[in-house]
């Protein structure tokens, strides 16, 4: 269950949630004064609230070729889920009073800005080649960012992209989107791999026997990602089509209120 609501600042101010007992001083009014703590003690103390605002989140999709790729025709392409769970959460976010929008546009509160986020997200133009990255330069001091892709090319950039993140107080969540095929390898005999761009080809007479090599690589690809996000206060989830959208977009939004 995904319930939306304004993300406390860790510290005393106007707000709805509890935050911290503290000893009363000069300027407290009567009223401010929490007299059944304070009767537990000789001295009184005013009950402080957490002070809470609308944060500012991004969203940012890969529009790269390798996005397009299904395993299955009953199965959604991994575009096509990156951007449904860009769009539910932007909108769980904006009901809840955030202020959202896609890296690099204007991150704003309302029922239009929903519109404009799915606006968007099926307007993109895809990149030229198999995967793209989201520019550092687009970055806000103090937002949330959101990036999903399938992090399968070379993902380097993300080193330059978290250590501009850190130097301006951006905090987020990297989810990876694979189709079912990419996790679990199920091909044999010869096969022709072929990247969406076409740029990278490689004729396998024996596909079976580069299974073990192939979810080694993921593996090891995967912790890095793990390590890149951790080392940057970040967090790192995946995620496959054959799955519920749903538990995805629980797990993110969670991730954005930690």
């Amino acid at each position: 269950m995904v319930a939306p609501g304004a993300h406390g600042l860790r510290r005393a101010g106007p707000g709805e949630d509890f935050w911290q007992y503290r000893p009363a001083t000069h300027g407290d009014t009567a009223r401010s004064i929490d007299w059944r703590r304070s009767a537990r003690s000789d001295s009184q103390f005013v009950r402080d609230r957490e002070v809470q605002t609308a944060q500012a989140v991004a969203l940012w999709v890969s529009r790269g070729q390798g996005m397009t790729y299904s395993g299955a025709r009953d199965r959604p392409d991994k575009n096509a889920r990156a951007q449904l769970l860009a769009l539910a959460l932007g909108m769980v976010l904006l009901r809840g009073g955030e202020r959202v929008g896609l890296l690099g546009q204007p991150a704003r509160s309302g029922r239009m800005q929903a519109e404009r986020l799915a606006e968007g997200l099926i307007g993109a133009v895809p990149a030229q080649g198999d995967d793209d990255s989201p520019s550092p330069e687009a970055l806000r001091p103090n937002q949330r960012l959101v990036i999903l892709s399938d992090f399968l090319a070379d993902p380097a950039w993300l080193e330059a992209l978290l250590a501009r993140a850190a130097g301006l107080g951006v905090r987020g969540v990297l989810m990876q989107v694979l189709d079912p095929d990419e996790e679990n390898f199920p091909y044999s005999g010869a096969v022709l791999f072929r990247s969406l761009s076409g740029a990278i080809r490689h004729d396998s007479r024996d596909a079976a026997g580069l299974r073990e090599a192939y979810l080694a690589r993921l593996a090891e690809r995967r912790d890095w990602l793990r390590a890149q996000a951790e080392s940057a206060g970040w967090h790192f989830g995946h995620h496959t089509t054959d799955h519920a959208p749903a538990v995805a977009l629980s797990w993110l939004y969670r991730m954005l209120e930690g």
